[in-house]
């Protein structure tokens, strides 16, 4: 099984004042390179979804896919297949960049829960879409319900019976999303302890 993986550095980081979250410093590294950390280890190839100038995010030595439909998540994924698809992969682990505390064993806990085929992360009581693998076989469905203007990540995950991966919680929460300040806040106080 060849596994790629893709950093969903999308959003408009409204809650954070408007700045761009990989970008954002968390114990004085940008959110893309904690999310990198974490998930570069444990694919094959990495990418990085994002639109905007791609120079911003050459530090990092990825390559940034742009998507063109500018329609969230689910069109970074998209973009994702369509870059892996040609390179042999089987499939494409999702993360979201405001993800600092993933777990080291996300992929081949997907991976498990699906043998093989879609497969979202949950935590506890609470599903995390947007970590999740993506079999490269789903490509034309996901660009279909795209063209459609199905937009929902969960909706397409349950209308292709995506398996639920538990993981175990932790302190920090190892999905937490940094959304707010305030959640930066509580990260920083983390990694402090």
């Amino acid at each position: 099984m060849r596994i790629f993986g893709t950093v969903l550095c999308g959003g408009a980081g409204r809650r954070m004042g408007g700045v761009d979250k990989a970008l954002l410093r968390l114990a004085g590294q940008p959110l893309v390179t904690h999310a990198q950390d974490r998930l570069e280890p444990q694919v094959e190839r990495l990418a990085l979804s994002a639109n905007g100038d791609p120079a911003r995010l050459g530090f990092t030595g990825l390559p940034v896919l742009a998507d063109p439909l500018g329609a969230g998540p689910l069109a970074g994924v998209l973009a994702a297949l369509d870059w892996a698809a040609p390179l042999g992969a089987d499939a494409v682990v999702s993360v979201p960049v405001d993800t600092p505390f993933l777990p080291g064993d996300l992929v081949p806990r997907l991976w498990l829960a699906g043998d093989g085929g879609l497969a979202v992360a949950r935590c506890g009581d609470r599903l995390h879409p947007t970590c999740a693998l993506w079999p490269v076989a789903l490509r034309e469905a996901l660009r279909s319900a795209l063209a459609a203007g199905a937009f929902k990540v969960m909706a397409f995950a349950a209308t292709h019976a995506a398996a639920e991966a538990p993981f175990p919680g932790g302190d920090p929460d190892p999905f937490l999303n940094l959304n707010t300040p305030e959640d930066l806040a509580r990260a920083e106080a983390a990694l402090a302890r």
